[in-house]
């Protein structure tokens, strides 16, 4: 089974395009991972530069703006989604959309609404749309999760513990029917590593978050088997350690995005020797 890894635009907004692209190939990435609405860019010419670099892409996205009810948040969330899906040019189209979808606080009715809207579109357009597990969102823990899994067999999660780890300020070791049945529903990893304390460790490779990155590599092996076992030809890894406030710059003497670039090429580096016997 082959691994995909994605490095994400998140945190790179600033640079061109040509060039950070040129990065990511030579970093040795298959593609990337890009919130098309999250900067002010020539989408034609990004899946231009794609396809010069042979690389593939992935979209994250969330509805940025703010609605007084969740009605005009779902129209929206369609809109958005179906634009999202006809990015294509040449033959290069996402492979999958991780939407982070709904709030914290909406109640079942209107979960159910956000994912019918999303499965009609997938339906529509034929781009698959994984529910990415986030805080601020319906899939915030693990425990908000499971029921709609156990009632919606064909559901597919965009998985990012270091979320989970963070709300419930533990590693969910008594939630452990909640995450196997995440781990089932999986296709598509966002491997940035939590703690009870924060959704991002200062730096994974320190001796101090040991015990963190253990965490997640135990729910990452069992779910790499699962999607080998399942008969999956790939599966895919957006390695995301994110720019401030996510990163902690105190300490540091490179600049950020060079600290971000670092910890996202260490998490794939160790992932791509881990896994590469699978």
């Amino acid at each position: 089974m082959r691994i995909k890894f994605f490095s994400p635009r998140w945190g790179y907004e600033h640079l061109p395009w040509e060039p950070f692209l040129s990065s990511v190939k030579q970093a040795g990435y298959d593609g990337i991972e890009w919130f098309p609405f999250g900067e002010r860019c020539d989408h034609q010419d990004v899946l231009r530069l794609l396809e010069k670099y042979d690389l593939e892409f992935c979209i994250v996205m969330a509805v940025l703006q703010t609605f007084d009810n969740s009605s005009d948040y779902l129209n929206e969330l369609r809109t958005q989604l179906l634009e999202l899906c006809a990015l294509q040019a040449d033959g290069k189209k996402p492979l999958f959309i991780s939407a982070q979808t709904g709030r914290e606080f909406y109640t079942i009715g209107e979960i159910n609404a956000c994912l019918d809207c999303c499965l009609d579109v997938s339906r529509q357009t034929g781009i698959p749309i994984y529910q990415e597990t986030h805080r601020n969102k319906w899939s915030y823990a693990v425990h908000t999760v499971a029921p709609i899994l156990q009632a919606r067999d064909e559901l597919a999660l965009t998985l990012d513990l270091s979320h989970w780890f963070c709300v419930s300020e533990s590693y969910l070791s008594d939630q452990q029917a909640g995450v196997q049945k995440a781990i089932r529903h999986a296709r598509h990893v966002h491997a940035r590593v939590g703690f009870p304390e924060g959704p991002q460790v200062y730096d994974p490779a320190l001796p101090e978050y040991a015990e963190a990155l253990a965490e997640h590599l135990k729910v990452w092996d069992q779910w790499i088997t699962q999607r080998k076992e399942s008969g999956a030809a790939w599966c895919s890894i957006t390695p995301e350690f994110g720019p401030p406030p996510y990163l902690v710059t105190a300490g540091r003497t490179a600049a950020p995005h060079e600290e971000q670039w670092r910890l996202n090429l260490w998490m794939k580096d160790l992932l791509q020797k881990r896994y590469s016997n699978d």
